[in-house]
């Protein structure tokens, strides 16, 4: 029952998130991420999901240094283009789709002019989420940086108070 009222809640007061994520997902994948950087380089992953309509929703999570075991050896990310297939070939298979990317930064959750003119996933629509000071912290929603590509190395900010609205970071249901 309280399932159903939570759902009725979400559905009629709650606004329409673009972007969603279970709580835990969310905490073990920044908990990875931090672990991966050793507070000392940035690290990051693939967001994996499903998308319907103009929502999409992380299911899971595929990090760059398993796809690529040097992606963070220079202390950026920075993929070889042979990891890309590997990752399409487990979305073939698992039956997902790329819906974004998030890695970390020193500092704040700013797009770097690299993260702008090299989108992970050059696709209309893809979104890119910058964690800041290497996931080492707790971070509030409002704190990440949060991108929508647009296309033609264009981005859309999702950032601060516009994140609450973009991107719903929910509990279990």
């Amino acid at each position: 029952m309280t399932y159903s009222i939570q759902a009725i809640i979400r559905a009629l007061a709650a606004p329409k998130h673009r972007l969603s994520c279970h709580s835990s997902l969310w905490s073990k994948g920044l908990s990875e991420l931090k672990r991966r950087g050793e507070g000392l380089h940035e690290s990051g992953a693939f967001l994996l999901g499903h998308r319907t309509e103009n929502r999409r929703t992380i299911t899971q999570l595929v990090y760059y240094d398993d796809l690529d075991p040097h992606a963070l050896d220079s202390g950026y990310v920075i993929i070889d283009g042979g990891a890309y297939g590997k990752l399409w070939k487990y979305c073939r298979e698992e039956r997902l789709e790329v819906i974004g990317d998030i890695h970390t930064h020193p500092g704040f959750g700013l797009q770097s002019l690299t993260d702008k003119r090299n989108p992970m996933i050059g696709n209309p629509g893809h979104i890119a989420i910058i964690v800041p000071d290497f996931a080492e912290r707790e971070v509030k929603l409002e704190e990440l940086g949060i991108y929508e590509y647009l296309g033609n190395h264009r981005w859309k900010t999702r950032s601060g108070r516009a994140a609450r609205k973009f991107f719903d970071i929910r509990l279990e249901e």
